[in-house]
């Protein structure tokens, strides 16, 4: 996702595209949501942030933004909701956000676009949707528990199976809870399905994406 100070004079994406100075964003480095999110947002809309690296993480990114230092931040969804200073920032009207960049809308965002619904607005071209897809497909896939390759099709049952009953129990989302962790649970079905879909790509988006990651 992308937020903004609510005190600047960007709204949406359309306000982005046409402003005369990048808005300044901060990042931790070149391998972060939010410095993705810029190149993306560059190569799908040609819509410019003057992405700021080198924070040490997400808080000091944060802390920058309420200084005044940039106005800006890309970051995984599930860490913006839950906790501070997200929390005393949306009772005070602190921050707006701009897009999600899932397939379908957040509950947690019911008003925010998506990135699929800017590029339809947009009319972008399949390669740029591709280009995006692979590139963000780390936030479907989160962090998966893999097997090695060959792995007995009955052994794998019986792993995904433990799994998805370990992730529906009790004390352990009351722990998770407590630590103030995530727990989205997605089978393991549905994340061989999607790398699937991910590694299935022609060469030309796999081009564009190894150049959209080396720039």
């Amino acid at each position: 996702m992308l937020y903004f100070r609510a005190d600047s004079p960007f709204k949406t994406l359309a306000d982005i595209i046409k402003a005369s100075e990048p808005p300044k964003c901060g990042s931790t480095g070149t391998a972060s949501t939010g410095y993705l999110i810029a190149k993306l947002l560059d190569e799908a809309f040609k819509a410019k942030l003057n992405t700021v690296t080198g924070y040490q993480g997400g808080a000091e990114i944060d802390v920058a933004v309420e200084r005044g230092e940039i106005i800006c931040r890309g970051m995984d969804i599930p860490p913006h909701f839950g906790r501070e200073p997200f929390d005393s920032w949306h009772r005070n009207g602190f921050d707006r956000h701009i897009l999600q960049a899932g397939s379908k809308r957040d509950s947690r965002l019911p008003d925010t676009p998506t990135l699929s619904e800017l590029m339809n607005q947009y009319n972008s071209p399949d390669i740029v949707r591709r280009v995006t897809r692979i590139v963000l497909a780390s936030g479907d896939f989160g962090r998966p528990m893999l097997a090695g390759p060959g792995t007995p099709p009955d052994r794998l049952r019986v792993l995904r199976e433990a799994y998805a009953k370990a992730m529906r129990d009790p004390a352990l989302i009351d722990e998770a809870k407590k630590g103030q962790m995530d727990m989205e649970y997605t089978p393991g079905e549905e994340l061989q399905v999607l790398m699937k879909e991910i590694m299935d790509q022609p060469s030309a988006a796999m081009e564009r994406v190894k150049r959209v990651l080396s720039d």
